[in-house]
């Protein structure tokens, strides 16, 4: 499956899996993975006077500055990849962003992934990441081959600050007060569809089949209209 011109969001909690969705859909659906996220670790790891800034925010559980991550994600969207569609994760998180957003691009379809709060605590708690190279396991799921040693390049494996069990539950406390209404705003347009994971053992691939399905409806519903 190809498809042209497709802006996706993929909404979600911490730790609902909108990263390892988005990435294995991108290299079907032949359109970029944006993950603002990645772009704030990014600025973090390479320690920018912004990055610092962000830092200070991501440890206490707290969302960076729209003006910040707004100004990043349209340098993104601005590059030749993204022209044509992106899988957009991590973003809009407020109603100014959205309105944001829609002044840059039209959005086409959001996917609002459902995630019980008990399955996202277990997942990111035992979370771990390589310091190295970014590949992430996990200590229930996706354990590796050496413990704390990463399979890929075997770099040392590490827990992020924000994982620890008290800063995700404030995390998805400030997810709901600002984010939510959000699921309301692009419901009443008609583009949002919801999928849902109440399991934390369910394969990533079954819901990357649930949301491709998804997809090809709403192509579907545009060949019709």
């Amino acid at each position: 499956m190809l498809v042209s011109y497709m802006r996706i969001i993929i909404f979600g909690p911490p730790g609902s899996g909108k990263g390892t969705y988005a990435s294995r859909l991108t290299a079907i659906l032949g359109i970029p993975h944006i993950s603002t996220g990645d772009m704030v670790r990014e600025e973090i790891k390479a320690q920018t006077e912004i990055g610092r800034k962000i830092k200070e925010y991501a440890d206490r559980g707290e969302l960076v500055p729209d003006e910040i991550i707004i100004a990043m994600l349209i340098n993104r969207l601005e590059k030749p990849d993204a022209k044509r569609g992106f899988i957009l994760d991590g973003f809009p998180r407020t109603m100014r962003q959205a309105e944001e957003l829609e002044k840059i691009v039209k959005v086409d379809l959001v996917v609002n992934l459902n995630v019980p709060d008990e399955v996202i605590i277990q997942r990111l708690s035992n979370r771990l990441i390589c310091g190295r190279c970014g590949a992430i396991y996990n200590r229930l799921t996706l354990r590796p081959k050496v413990d704390e040693i990463c399979d890929i390049c075997g770099g040392e494996l590490y827990r992020r600050e924000d994982d620890k069990p008290e800063v995700i539950r404030e995390r998805l406390n400030v997810y709901r007060r600002s984010t939510e209404p959000l699921i309301q705003y692009y419901r009443g347009k008609g583009v949002l569809r919801d999928v849902y994971c109440n399991d934390l053992m369910t394969p990533p691939e079954t819901i990357v089949n649930e949301i491709l399905k998804i997809i090809s409806e709403y192509e579907k519903e545009s060949v019709e209209r």
